[in-house]
Parts: C-alpha cells; structure tokens; sequence
C-alpha cells in the first residue's frame, strides 16, 4: 500500500502556485571605475553620456517563490505567499502558474511586512473550479506531529515537490532572516525541507488542511539544513482578511518601547521571574501615557493573560482591537498595580490606509493626489488653504488626456467642495459606483488660474 501521505497530498498540490516576480531597479551607470565622482563636471565633459543612456540604467530582476489559493469568489482567486517573494515588485509585473501550467498575471491585493504575508489576486477565464486550500487551525498541533511542506523549489520544473517532517518547535521568535525580520514573530518550527523557492507555499497537517505559510529558512548556504520555518495560519487568516477587505491590515498600539527581562534585570529590580516585559520608554499622546503607564514599569499581565517574552508581548497587543479596553498588571518599585488602557490604531495604520485608497481611486482616473500640507505641495510651492493636489499623473490614463497638470489643486469635483484628500478618495470612490461618462473638476492651476476641466472615462 501507499503510505497515508498520498492522499492529502493529492488534492492539497494542485492549489499550489508557483510565482515569477520582475521588477527595476536603478542601478549606477558606469562599467568602469573612474577617479571622480559621477557628477563631476570635468569627467562628464570627457565622458558624456551617451544621450540615448541615462545617467541610470535600470536593471531587470527576477524572483521565484510559491504560493498557494486559499479563496475562490467567482472568477477572483485569491493566494497567499510571503511578502518578501512579491514585495519587491510594487511596480513590476507578477506571474503566476497554476498546476496546470496556466499562467495568470496577478495583481498585489495588500503586502504586510510585519508578518511576511502578502495576498494576490488572479482572474480565472470563467469562473471555473479551481482547488481552494482549506485551512486548519494551528493553535492545535503539537511538537512532534507530521507536517508536509509543498513548493517549487528553485525552479518551475520542479513544481509541487512535497517534503515531510514533523513540528520541531512553536512559537520561535527572534529570527532574522537575511536583512529583514519581520516584527510580529511566532514561527512554527520544522525539519521539513524548506528552500527559498517553495517560500510561500503552504505547510500541510495530516488532516490534510493548512496550518501555516513556509516562511523562509536559517542557512548561510542558502540550501536546506534541517530547519525551515512556517508562519502559523491563525495568525495569517486575520492577516488575509485585513488585506482583501481594507489593503492594509488594522493593528491595536500601545505605545511603549518594551524590552526583555534579562537575569541581571530581574536581580536588580527583585522580579520573582524572567517573564514580562519592562518599559522602556512610554511615547507621549499614546493609550500607554493615558493609562498612566510609566518608564520602568514591568508588564506581567495584558489583558487577564500572562506576559510571557517579549515577542508573545507584541503579539497579544497586535491581535487585540483597536477600541479595546485592557487591564494591564504591571510591577512598579515591587507593588503590583493594574491600569487600564484603550487601545488605538497602530499610527502608520493611517498611512496604509491612504496608500490602499490611492492605489484604487489612482487605478480607475490615473490621478494621484497629496494633502497641501505634504511635503510635494511645500515643494510645488502651493498656496491655497484647501484641496487636494495632483502630485501623479498615469500615462494613457482619463486624466492624461485632459488639461489637468501635476501641480493642480482639486477644489471641486462635480460641483462639491473637496477640502483634503480624505474627501477627494471619498467623493471618487462614490462616483465610481455611478458609471458616469464625465466628470468635473474645478482646479486652481500651478499660474494661479481657477479653471473647470472635464475628465472622460473611458
């Protein structure tokens, strides 16, 4: 007979993905090496340029890395994979192949760099079946149980190659991995052969559902020693969600800089053990000032739970809500308090916000736009007090082909005030609904002329 792993294998490695990525990036133009700098005058009056080659050359790049479908709606699908395996190519072009060697391009839905989760999207032909991965629940597997690694390792030739091991460790944290280490860590640990081309693809359990996204590896060879790393799938399906509902994933903040209890720590400030975590530093504004938190307080319970390190620390704070109210014990000069804070959204959440929002008004006009108070508007010398301005324009967009400039300031659109972005993304965002064939805009020009200007859709 076949051993039990044939099966789950079966159905699990058709839903897996292989994925190409290419992307530019400028690289210095000079194949030889010159005595002065590249702007020198003198050199560049010897050495011109070759009008037809920038001073920059762009170089092409290519990357390979797994993924695998994990929703289905209509002829959307949905995949997962790492952020490090597509976020390179904000700009460029990514290719998926599916197990039947169709290839798909693929939009970005949202990348998420504190997790190493990214989610993209690919339009099926009609809305055919296609294999959806079911996922499990990790917080149910133990140390010592069977899992089954499923990728494309290093090429597409290769594709569904499956290893199997067990579950050496969970809850691993404190790993970097290259230059980066993603913040939020709580990596199941496993001898499965992981390689950085089935990176992305899924970490099976033996009942055949997913329990997590291979994460990346420890080597310095690059090949395969015996530890690869998964990123649990409870912690990726919040992750997901946030992506393909809002393009940015929502995180509550307390706003403290916490540190690791060390043995010497725990001696001088007479800690009972080396659990919790110790504030280091409390940002002004935050929910942690509000509650009254201070530097030096030692963190032993958040929310009614044991603070165990440090990185389960972030976790739990991360994966409460934002608008929560928390008990938090603390240890200050050896008595036990508890204070109460309500927890906000993590600051750079905003920023996500309007990048996601940007992305999707940009898409459908071609505009994009910044505050008057940015720092483009400061350089564009812009004087009026209200608005949005046009910092982008996309080429063969609606907007290219009107009279509309970077530099404009959007007061109006169809006859209502715009006063700042916010307004703008939300009027485009309702206009878009109303299959219009025109719009109007009314601009304070970059000469200071007020002017009306319509934008054809197409």
């Amino acid at each position: 007979g076949h051993s039990p792993f044939v099966n789950i294998v079966k159905d699990i490695r058709e839903t897996v993905v292989s994925i190409k990525v290419e992307w530019e990036e400028e690289s210095p133009y000079l194949a030889f090496k010159s005595p002065f700098p590249l702007d020198d005058d003198f050199f560049k009056f010897f050495f011109p340029p070759e009008p037809s080659q920038p001073d920059k050359r762009k170089r092409k790049f290519t990357g390979m890395g797994s993924g695998f479908i994990f929703r289905q709606d209509g002829r959307k699908v949905y995949i997962l994979t790492n952020n490090h395996v597509v976020g390179k190519s904000k700009e460029g072009k990514v290719t998926v192949t599916l197990f039947d060697k169709e290839k798909y391009d693929a939009e970005i839905i949202g990348l998420d760099d504190k997790t190493d989760v990214a989610v993209i999207k690919i339009e099926v032909k009609k809305a055919q079946e296609v294999n959806v991965a079911p996922l499990g629940d990790s917080d149910d597997i133990e140390v010592g149980d069977w899992v089954i690694a499923i990728g494309n390792p290093f090429s597409e030739n290769l594709s569904g190659t499956v290893t199997v091991g067990v579950v050496s460790a969970k809850g691993r944290a404190g790993l970097s991995f290259g230059s980066k280490s993603p913040l939020y860590q709580d990596y199941i640990q496993t001898d499965a052969a992981i390689n950085p081309g089935n990176s992305g693809g899924p970490l099976v359990g033996i009942d055949g559902k997913v329990i997590g996204v291979n994460a990346a590896i420890s080597t310095v060879s690059g090949g395969n020693v015996g530890i690869g790393f998964a990123i649990p799938i409870n912690i990726v399906k919040d992750v997901a969600n946030d992506l393909i509902t809002k393009g940015y994933v929502e995180r509550a903040y307390l706003g403290i800089l916490p540190q690791e209890i060390t043995p010497a720590l725990q001696e001088n400030l007479k800690l009972a053990s080396l659990e919790g975590v110790l504030i280091g530093k409390v940002e002004k504004d935050t929910p942690a000032e509000k509650a009254g938190l201070k530097k030096g307080d030692v963190i032993i319970e958040f929310d009614g739970k044991p603070v165990k390190n440090l990185s389960k620390f972030r976790l739990m704070v991360a994966n409460s809500k934002v608008g929560d109210k928390v008990d938090i014990k603390i240890i200050r000069k050896g008595k036990e308090l508890i204070k109460k804070a309500k927890l906000e959204a993590y600051p750079e959440t905003s920023v996500a916000k309007k990048e996601s929002k940007q992305k999707s008004t940009s898409k459908w006009l071609g505009i994009e736009v910044q505050d008057i108070d940015s720092d483009f508007a400061k350089r564009m010398k812009i004087s009026a007090d209200k608005g949005a301005v046009v910092s982008k324009i996309i080429v063969d967009s609606p907007a290219d082909e009107s009279e509309l400039s970077v530099g404009d300031v959007i007061l109006e659109i169809d006859y209502q005030e715009i006063k700042d972005t916010d307004d703008y993304y939300s009027l485009i965002e309702n206009l878009k609904k109303e299959d219009k064939s025109s719009i109007l805009f009314y601009v304070l020009t970059g000469k200071n002329y007020y002017h009306y200007i319509a934008i054809k859709i197409k």
